[in-house]
Parts: structure tokens; C-alpha cells; sequence
């Protein structure tokens, strides 16, 4: 990044320290972790202070390891949720909703921006596919919102990133040079099964030795560490043999959580807490790369792009995915909004600006413009919507 590694712990611990003071500050507002680190990635990029290139391999690996803990971590959230009822909308989104949001934000790309391939039109559809409720925590967090609602979101969320994953890998290399459909699709599927059952054996080992191993078990300090170990574990393994190492993190914090009696709370904080350090730090390279590689495309598409992509692709799939379920309107409306991109796409998105793909900048400073967009907008309205909804329940039960 072009400074040293004392002034790379400055800078890094200065923005933790910042974002982690002003949590209180931002809670409920549009300015959350990730708009603060992405703006003072760009901000700081643009005083010349840093300056980061894709190519870079510590970007490269801080990239890389931001998106296994996050993987895994939302494995092990998923797990938990899963214990739950109303899972029916959630297959639905998932299902129905999210390759439909793919499909259209494809057509969309490749209509306005016509020097993309097909290939490549899907790939930018991939990474904007995923959801984030975490960007508007109102959402998640309220109980203006109906149960059902949130844990539709937030199991959506927790699923969704693992299984677009496979989508953006198969799209990166079907648009880098060379790529083959029939010979990659055959080739990433043998990568995800490899990677999905060394995950799986792992995530069960290491739950069920956890209150077998001698001296009375991992005592509380380090459940977290032996849960992060494994996570790291499944993915060298994986990406060492044969297997797809994303793939084997993300199966490992499901089957993990899912042969425990019970997930110990230590395995979950440390995981996410590790995960939001990354995450910060991610963000902040974003904001970085957005800087450097700045917008050199035309921009009436871009806009246009950006609208069909809030109130348009996702609202339609989602309304589409929901046909005859019962829901009431006001529900379905709501969850057709508050698909905001978050983490996953601004990782994917890095990555294909790292990848050899042709269009890969032009990939690259749509899906961030829209995700910054996404983040503002969702987050401008998580409160406002929370609220508008529990009125219209209000009004249906007493109707």
C-alpha cells in the first residue's frame, strides 16, 4: 500500500479505534462502519496519504481472509437461525429471488453497458446478488418488525453469501481469457463438493471433540480461537488437495454449529468480532481502490444501472418469489426493499478487480457505486421503514 509497517498499524489501528468509538454515534443513523471506513479509505487515498493497488498481495490476502471469516461466521449464524421456524420465505428468496435479482441485474448490464460479454454481464450480476441486513440494523434489530420478517432477512443474508459464491467463481473464470463453460462448470463443481465435505467433516469433528477433549474441555477464553483454527484449517486444507477452500470455511461454520448440542457463545463473538475487524479493514481498502481506480465509463448508464438495481431487480424477484404465499403485502413490500449489498459484494467485487478479466474495472466501479448507493439508501430508510410497517400490521389486525 505504499507505507510501512509501522505506519500500516497506525493508520489501521486508529480507524478501529475510531469506528469502534463512534458505534454508539452511528447506531441508527446512514453513517455506519462501512461508510465511514470506505470514506476515509477515499479520502485519505485522495490526500496521497495511502495508496492501494489491486495487485498488491497484502490486499490480495486481507481481501481473501475478510471473506473466509465472514463465510464461516455467517455458517455458524445460519446454523442458529435454521433452529427457527418460518424458514418457507427464506428457501423462497433464496431459490426463486436470488437468481432472478442475478438474471436481471445481468440483463441490465449487459444492455447498458454493451462492451461486456454475457460472461461478464452475469458476473457483475453475481456480486451484486447477495443481501446485508446488517447495513441497516433497524432492521434486523426492531421490534417494530414482525419476527417472521427478520429472520427471513437475516437467514437470506447468512445463506445467500455462500451460495453466490460459487456463481461469481464460475462467472470469473468463464469471462477471463480462455474460460470454457462446460470444462469450468464440471471444474468448480468437483472444487465445491471437495471443498463442501472437508468443511462438513472438519465443522463435525471439531464440534463433537469440543466437550470431549481432556482436561474437561476448551476452557471459555479459547473456544473462540478453536473455532477461528478450524475455520482456517478447512479452508488450507481445501485450497491445498483439490477442494475450494470459500466453499469449505463457509460449510465448516454450519457443520459446526450443527453438531453441537448447543453453539457456545464464544465460538460465535470471537468469529464475528474477528470478521468485523476485517471487514473494517476491507472497507477501508475499498474506499482506497475506488479512489485509485476512479470512474472513467460513461455516466448516464451508471445511474440507471444503479436505480434498476435498487427498485427494480430485487423488489421484482422478491415480489415474483412471494406469489401465493399468504404473506401480506406490506411484509412482501418491505422485504423486496431491504435487500441492501454489504460485505459480500464489496469482497467479491475486489476480487474480480484483482482477476485477469477484461472488463474487470468497469465491473469493479459499477458494483462499488452501487453498493455505496445501497448502503445509503437502505440505510437512510431501516428506521423509517421499520416504522412504516408496524403501522400497516397495526392497521391490519384491527382491521
Amino acid at each position: 500500500m505504499g507505507i510501512s509497517f509501522a505506519e500500516a498499524l497506525l493508520l489501521f489501528g486508529g480507524l478501529l479505534a475510531v469506528v469502534a468509538a463512534l458505534s454508539g454515534v452511528m447506531k441508527g443513523t446512514v453513517l455506519s462502519a462501512s461508510v465511514l471506513s470506505v470514506a476515509l479509505g477515499f479520502g485519505l487515498a485522495a490526500a496521497g496519504v495511502v495508496d492501494v493497488e489491486a495487485t498488491d498481495e497484502a490486499v490480495v490476502e486481507l481481501i481473501e481472509l475478510a471473506l473466509i471469516l465472514t463465510l464461516f461466521s455467517d455458517g455458524m449464524f445460519v446454523e442458529r437461525e435454521l433452529l427457527r421456524s418460518h424458514w418457507g420465505p427464506t428457501a423462497r428468496a433464496l431459490a426463486i429471488a436470488m437468481p432472478i435479482t442475478m438474471g436481471l441485474l445481468a440483463l441490465a448490464a449487459k444492455v447498458l453497458f454493451p462492451d461486456l460479454s454475457w460472461a461478464e454481464a452475469f458476473l457483475l450480476g453475481a456480486v451484486l446478488s447477495p443481501t446485508d441486513p446488517v447495513v441497516t440494523s433497524a432492521v434486523v434489530t426492531s421490534r417494530l418488525v414482525p419476527s417472521k420478517v427478520r429472520h427471513t432477512l437475516n437467514l437470506e443474508s447468512g445463506l445467500n453469501d455462500g451460495l453466490a459464491l460459487p456463481f461469481v467463481l464460475f462467472f470469473l473464470v468463464l469471462a477471463s481469457p480462455g474460460g470454457d463453460a462446460a470444462a469450468e462448470a464440471a471444474k468448480l463443481a468437483g472444487e465445491a463438493a471437495v471443498g463442501a465435505a472437508i468443511g462438513a467433516a472438519l465443522g463435525i469433528a471439531a464440534g463433537r471433540l469440543h466437550f470431549a477433549l481432556p482436561g474437561g474441555g476448551i476452557t471459555q477464553r479459547y473456544e473462540g480461537i478453536y473455532a477461528i483454527g478450524f475455520a482456517l484449517f478447512a479452508f488450507g486444507l481445501a485450497e491445498v488437495t483439490i477442494g475450494n477452500g470459500l466453499i469449505a470455511a463457509f460449510v465448516c461454520g454450519i457443520a459446526m454449529g450443527a453438531s453441537e448440542r448447543e453453539v457456545p457463545q464464544g465460538f460465535v463473538e470471537f468469529a464475528e468480532n474477528a470478521s468485523a475487524i476485517l471487514q473494517v479493514l476491507t472497507f477501508f481498502v475499498f474506499g482506497g481502490l475506488i479512489f485509485a481506480t476512479g470512474f472513467h465509463h460513461d455516466v448516464p448508464p451508471l445511474v440507471v444501472f444503479v436505480i434498476f438495481a435498487l427498485l427494480v431487480a430485487r423488489p421484482v424477484a422478491v415480489m415474483l418469489s412471494f406469489l401465493r404465499t399468504g404473506i401480506p403485502h406490506s411484509e412482501k413490500l418491505f422485504m423486496a426493499w431491504f435487500g441492501p449489498k454489504g460485505v459480500a459484494s464489496m469482497l467479491f467485487a475486489l476480487f474480480v478487480f484483482k482477476s485477469d478479466v477484461a472488463a474487470r474495472s468497469l465491473i469493479f466501479d459499477v458494483a462499488a457505486i452501487a453498493i455505496i448507493a445501497s448502503i445509503v439508501a437502505h440505510g437512510l430508510t431501516d428506521t423509517l421503514g421499520a416504522q412504516w410497517l408496524a403501522r400497516r400490521v397495526g392497521l391490519t389486525k384491527r382491521a
